[in-house]
């Protein structure tokens, strides 16, 4: 199974967004990160892949080109996670993810949404209200949702954007393990570069809509690239256990 994006392009208006974007094929069993600046096109680009903006060109899985599905169908196949689960919503936990099961047809959904919950470690949180979490908690559980319906494709848009330290690995982990376990792939766009190039298969790197490079932690992340996409002076060097770190020293005049 490969996700394979061929001539992606989408405009709001006359301002084109994501312009003539082509990726190699995306492996089954991967994890990828999108990174890049604010505005760069990363969540724009994931909302194309799940058939949540109009686009040109062409997205194929498993070659066949999933334009051709019904909505239902293609949410099943490729679950997008937003930045937040919207507002109102009003269900307990552990119902909110039993509700998504019925709509994917699972069996057992008692079973299989507890055991979403406990992947994550907020299995306490099974019986509160959604209305009543914290932001990050909120994000956790949509989290579990997804990994609780199991598509074929996870797009998640920037899953760790409201959690602390623990949490940000309990859920790079979780995704990490579920992709290996269920040969998944899942897209993530991901604003720390350091958890990124920890956790992630293969960066892509974008900027101003377009691809700048594509390949693994070791051989996309150089000072060159840093510069150019974000706009600062920065090193990229290996701790004691040999993890790839970058650290920024300055930010760099913008001419």
């Amino acid at each position: 199974m490969s996700l394979s994006i061929d001539t992606l392009s989408v405009a709001y208006g006359a301002r084109s967004v994501i312009r003539d974007l082509s990726l190699p094929d995306l492996p089954a069993g991967s994890l990828v990160a999108l990174i890049g600046p604010n505005g760069a096109g990363k969540s724009t680009l994931l909302r194309a892949l799940a058939g949540l903006e109009r686009m040109k060109g062409r997205v194929s899985l498993e070659g066949e080109d999933v334009s051709r599905l019904s909505f239902a169908e293609r949410s099943r196949r490729l679950a997008y996670m937003p930045q937040q689960l919207p507002p109102g919503i009003a269900l307990g936990v552990l119902e909110s993810i039993v509700a998504a099961l019925r709509v994917s047809g699972s069996e057992d959904l008692l079973g299989t949404a507890y055991e979403a919950l406990r992947r994550l470690g907020i299995e306490h949180l099974a019986e509160y209200p959604l209305d009543s979490l914290s932001g990050g908690q909120r994000q956790l559980v949509a989290l579990a949702q997804l990994l609780a319906r199991n598509p074929r494709v996870l797009l998640l848009d920037e899953p760790t954007s409201a959690l602390d330290l623990h949490y940000q690995l309990r859920v790079m982990d979780a995704v990490r393990e579920r992709v290996l376990e269920r040969r998944l792939l899942a897209v993530a766009v991901l604003h720390d570069i350091n958890l990124a190039a920890s956790h992630a298969d293969w960066l892509v790197v974008l900027h101003q809509g377009q691809v700048v490079a594509c390949g693994t932690p070791q051989e996309i992340l150089e000072p060159g690239i840093l510069a150019r996409v974000y706009g600062v002076e920065a090193r990229v060097e290996r701790c004691s256990r040999n993890r790839l770190h970058v650290l920024v020293d300055r930010a760099l005049a913008v001419d």
